[in-house]
């Protein structure tokens, strides 16, 4: 197998349905899981819900497609910490799992925007109990489906991204609530993230170590009570942070 193939990484868990994949993962501590979302007897989106919901849960990555929307919303209201796109080819698996155990970014900056421009119309409509898997806070914005054309699908500019992220320590536009704990540069930090940014990506234009960076990654996702990056983007899109 593939996986079992490298030094740092090993199989031990398999599992043919989504039942008995939360079966033995209730018995076996395991650091990131590979789900498939359709799979016979439990699919893999309430097999992901009852998965994070373990003592020590680990991270989970869906196998999809950007293509069936439905999904991907169903995967980030479960608990899903990333998506791996099905062709991918080995060596992307492979990245893709030692970066979610790592903690860093679960999807790309292309990935990033995809997520977006499917995220834009369904928060737009007011549906963002799909995404977040529970009702919005009151009074939160609902931003309309708006286009940036300085956004690209590749790498982002941080120094746009900043610019156009609604500026902190204002008195007279003062952010969110959800956000009003974070420091200056936490609230930095947050906006590149939910731009797509990797840890070493804000490392190098800060420069400052990764390990600062993760430092306010860190407090950026207990101050917002986010699970992982992946709803960083989406609450950033629903607050009128980041438009794709």
């Amino acid at each position: 197998m593939v996986i079992d193939s490298q030094p740092d990484l090993q199989v031990v868990v398999e599992a043919a349905n989504g039942e008995e994949a939360v079966t033995r993962l209730a018995g076996t501590e395991v650091d990131v899981v590979l789900m498939d979302v359709r799979m016979p007897k439990m699919d893999g989106i309430e097999a992901t819900r009852r998965i994070v919901e373990l003592p020590h849960a680990p991270k989970v990555v869906v196998l999809t497609t950007f293509d069936l929307d439905e999904y991907v919303m169903s995967a980030i209201g479960a608990g899903a910490s990333g998506f791996l796109l099905k062709d991918a080819p080995p060596e992307e698996m492979l990245g893709a799992l030692r970066t979610v155990f790592a903690g860093d970014a679960v999807i790309g900056a292309s990935s990033t925007r995809q997520l977006l421009h499917h995220i834009g119309p369904i928060l737009a409509q007011g549906r963002s109990q799909e995404v977040f898997g529970v009702a919005p806070q009151p009074g939160l914005p609902t931003p309309p489906p708006v286009v940036n054309p300085h956004w690209t699908p590749t790498a982002p500019d941080p120094r746009t991204a900043l610019l156009q992220a609604p500026p902190s320590g204002d008195p007279e536009h003062p952010l969110p609530r959800v956000l009003a704990d974070l420091t200056p540069r936490e609230y930095e930090v947050f906006v590149l993230m939910a731009n797509g940014l990797s840890n070493a990506e804000i490392a190098g234009y800060f420069v400052v170590s990764e390990a600062t960076v993760k430092t306010h990654v860190g407090r950026v996702l207990t101050k917002t009570a986010a699970r992982d990056r992946v709803q960083i983007v989406v609450l950033a899109y629903q607050l009128g942070v980041v438009r794709p």
